[in-house]
């Protein structure tokens, strides 16, 4: 099912159930009951409630917001760590030169049309991506240095495959969930307690109070499918893409 169809659904859901139980708490109200005379101390109460659960959603947005950011600087990372060898490899002798490069082609390719997707689909990276990897690093510090030129581009050669397998390996651990169950726990519980306590405030079935009531639980329904969204950088709709890769290596095709 598309995402934006779990959204809608999801945000219809909570307008109907809001809707609903209004009209049956209305319906099974007693006559003389006034909705004016609402305590002060619960009007006080929602207001705060409303405020801390405000502040709760904002900071929850911004730690995955933050871990996506993170998951692209990561990709971002090891396509450069490797465009930097496929490059300075260059004062390489032809056959080690090629060697290499194609080590580069064929990892880079490996990501973007096999890794990717199995990192969308199942939340891992490849047995293959890291065996090819390996087999780069392998070819890079292998190579013995003919003259003083080629050694002083060795070193920073195998910085770079470092570099690129250090980010491989965070790009690796960004792919799980990055909000602990209890605090998923503190956010439909919050959500629960906030949406009733606007029930709690009496209000009456007219269509002006019926649709705010409606539009604030989409609004909270939707702020909490954003984080879910957000909350799995490499699997989800808003996603790190390989864009870095394609960029820098054009001959690769996504």
């Amino acid at each position: 099912m598309p995402e934006w169809l779990v959204l809608t659904l999801a945000m219809l859901a909570a307008c109907a159930v809001v809707v609903l139980i209004t009209v049956i708490r209305h319906g099974a109200a007693s006559e003389d009951e006034d909705p004016d005379e609402t305590p002060d101390v619960i009007e006080y109460m929602t207001m705060w409630i409303g405020v801390v659960y405000a502040i709760v959603l904002g900071l929850a947005i911004a730690g995955v917001w933050e871990g996506r950011g993170a998951a692209e600087d990561h990709v971002q990372a090891e396509a450069v760590a490797l465009h930097e060898v496929s490059e300075r490899v260059r004062v390489y002798p032809a056959d080690a030169r090629d060697r290499i490069r194609e080590d580069v082609n064929a990892y880079v390719g490996h990501v973007v049309n096999t890794e990717w997707k199995t990192m969308a689909d199942k939340g891992e990276v490849t047995e293959r991506g890291a065996q090819l990897l390996e087999k780069l690093r392998q070819d890079v510090t292998d190579y013995e240095p003919a003259n003083d030129f080629e050694a002083q581009a060795y070193q920073p050669l195998v910085d770079q495959v470092a570099a690129a397998d250090a980010a491989r390996t965070a790009r690796t651990n960004a792919m799980g969930a990055t909000m602990p169950g209890v605090v998923w726990f503190g956010l439909i519980a919050g959500a629960v307690i906030t949406i009733g306590m606007v029930l709690a405030l009496q209000i009456r079935r007219t269509p002006r109070e019926l649709i705010l009531a409606g539009l604030f639980s989409a609004l909270i329904a939707f702020l909490l499918f954003l984080i879910w969204d957000f909350d799995a950088p490499y699997s989800r709709g808003i996603t790190a893409s390989a864009e870095p890769f394609l960029n820098l290596f054009p001959g690769i095709k996504g």
